[in-house]
């Protein structure tokens, strides 16, 4: 989180300036808590015979193994080594606690057994097959697939020894479960943090998520895409980090600085790239190094824009392809059209590969706006909020509201009124009280400066008049302000005159009600539809007779 500590020239006013703020602006580092792992050396070797054995041959004597190899033809002589014949039939955990099942010719078993009769699980896997046995974009620590490149294999051989021990890591993610939008009411909703999850770490747990945090190697993508807050980075968390932004920003202005550019890189290849290039990099520049780059969400990027930041970049370690790469591609775009709508240009956020970053800071630096210093405190979308509100008085072409990216989790929800019953189904599986009632009046309001744009209401609406449309609301007056989507007047009960429901949703229910049995050449019944509950019990009580309810049609 700290700014980088590489060698940066101080020969401009500019540079001079830096290098006070980041002398003067200590970071702020908060605690968090820690998952432990413990590795005896027990490992797992899955391939071909002869590759298996010779890693097998080859294991340091902290280390002991199993090889699984394919059943052959006949049985072949094993020597010294471990081996169950087979195909696997499944393999998960992580360090010091993979599981591992092997179908023989006698059944399903557990190679772990062939350590003792006491042995469960393996610390460690060397993984020589094609494909993977593990298929996640991001394989758990103590999973090796070295593939067929003899260079790799005889790397992972190096590094087992390493891997014995007891060993922890910080527990990256904090979740309220409580405010996850993930589903409610046996609805699906959002999926943001499933889909961008890396090492298969969230998992759904009906109505909301789980998260292993064994599995969790702290990319902090979970904790920038979710839309509520549900997810956040702990490792700091974003109060701290902008905490430090805010300080060196104002340092760096009371220094003599001018147009700083804040430039968030992460704590391997990025900083790497930092120490490589810092020295040609303008004077200007303010770098920031965070543990994971996709962990720094949208509003990090506003908020520094608004402490006076210029502009904002993303170093990317490396020009490979992920899913957390991708995912953060997508909310710089949305960030980009945030600023858009503003007037801004855009590329005042932008991300920016480890290659092209010197070239990428060429040219004449934008105008920062007068900066301001609000403290970073609440949830994300509070954060943003405050971040938008600032930017917005400070916009060279402020409007009420833009257009954002198709998935972006800012909003409004549209309900065809022609089609809507005022059922309420929507309101009830809102997860974050974007929808409302009326209270007293047959209404659907909504708030949308809390809508998530998870879907849920669009999901659940029964006669499908719900739509989603993604947006940024500017203004107080349509993000803090509720507003009628649709209302009508009640029907009143024809018995006794309370309004019990509206006009659509009675003459709905005759609709969809004439062809039964029940209903079919009765005007009683239909009648029925038209009282309370109330007065309708009275009236099928009163009916001579009563019901038949064997009657057929």
């Amino acid at each position: 989180m700290a700014p980088a500590a590489a060698a940066l020239p101080a020969e401009t006013p500019d540079g001079r300036a830096r290098a006070a703020a980041l002398q003067e602006a200590a970071p702020t580092v908060g605690g968090t808590e820690r998952v432990g792992y413990r590795s005896r050396g027990r490992v797992l070797v899955i391939g071909e015979a002869e590759m298996v054995r010779r890693v097998l041959a080859g294991l340091g004597e902290d280390l002991t193994g199993v090889g699984v190899i394919p059943a052959g033809p006949e049985a072949e002589e094993e020597g010294d080594l471990r081996l169950v014949r087979g195909q696997m039939n499944g393999l998960s955990g992580y360090l010091g606690n993979f599981a591992a099942w092997v179908e023989t010719g006698e059944g399903i078993t557990n190679p772990a057994a062939r350590l003792g009769p006491e042995e469960e699980a393996f610390d460690l896997v060397v993984d020589l097959g094609e494909p993977p046995h593990v298929a996640v974009e991001t394989p758990p620590l103590g999973y090796y697939h070295p593939g067929e490149d003899p260079g790799s294999l005889g790397g992972v051989l190096a590094e087992l020894p390493e891997m014995v021990g007891e060993f922890e890591k910080p527990r990256f993610f904090a979740y309220q479960a409580e405010i996850c939008a993930h589903g409610q009411r046996g609805q699906s909703g959002c999926s943001r943090c499933l889909d961008a999850c890396p090492t298969g770490a969230i998992t759904s747990a009906g109505e909301t998520v789980a998260v292993d945090p064994y599995l969790c190697q702290g990319c902090g993508i979970c904790a920038t895409t979710c839309p509520t807050g549900a997810m956040t980075y702990a490792y700091p968390p974003v109060g701290d980090l902008l905490a430090t932004v805010r300080r060196t920003l104002g340092a760096y202005g009371e220094n003599g600085g001018g147009q700083a550019c804040v430039l968030f890189h992460d704590s391997e290849a990025g900083a790497e790239t930092v120490a490589r290039v810092g020295g040609s990099l303008p004077e200007r520049v303010l770098p920031f190094q965070v543990e994971e780059l996709p962990s720094v969400g949208m509003e990090a990027w506003l908020s520094a824009l608004a402490y006076g930041a210029s502009e904002v970049v993303l170093l990317r370690g490396g020009a490979e392809e992920s899913g957390p790469v991708r995912e953060l591609q997508a909310q710089v775009e949305q960030a980009r059209a945030v600023l858009a709508g503003l007037g801004f240009d855009p590329a005042r956020i932008r991300l920016v590969e480890g290659h092209h970053l010197p070239g990428a800071l060429e040219g004449s630096p934008q105008p920062a706006v007068p900066a301001t210093g609000f403290a970073a405190l609440g949830s994300k979308r509070e954060i943003l909020r405050l971040a938008l509100d600032h930017l917005h008085g400070q916009a060279p072409e402020p409007v009420d509201w833009a257009s954002l990216p198709e998935g972006a989790a800012f909003g409004e929800v549209r309900v065809d009124g022609d089609a809507c019953t005022l059922c309420m189904a929507c309101v009830s599986t809102c997860p974050a009280g974007a929808l409302l009632d009326g209270e007293d009046r047959p209404q659907v309001r909504f708030l949308e400066g809390h809508c998530v744009q998870c879907g849920l209401c669009e999901a659940a609406c029964p006669e499908d008049a719900v739509t989603l449309s993604p947006r940024i609301a500017y203004v107080s007056s349509l993000h803090k302000q509720t507003r009628v989507l649709h209302e009508e007047e009640p029907f009143h009960c024809i018995g006794c005159g309370k309004p019990f429901a509206t006009r659509s949703m009675v003459d709905r229910m005759a609709e969809k009600l004439v062809s039964h049995w029940m209903y079919r050449d009765s005007d009683a019944m239909v009648r029925r539809l038209q009282m309370c509950g109330d007065c309708r019990v009275k009236d099928l009580f009163a009916q001579e007779g009563g019901l038949d309810v064997h009657g057929k049609g």
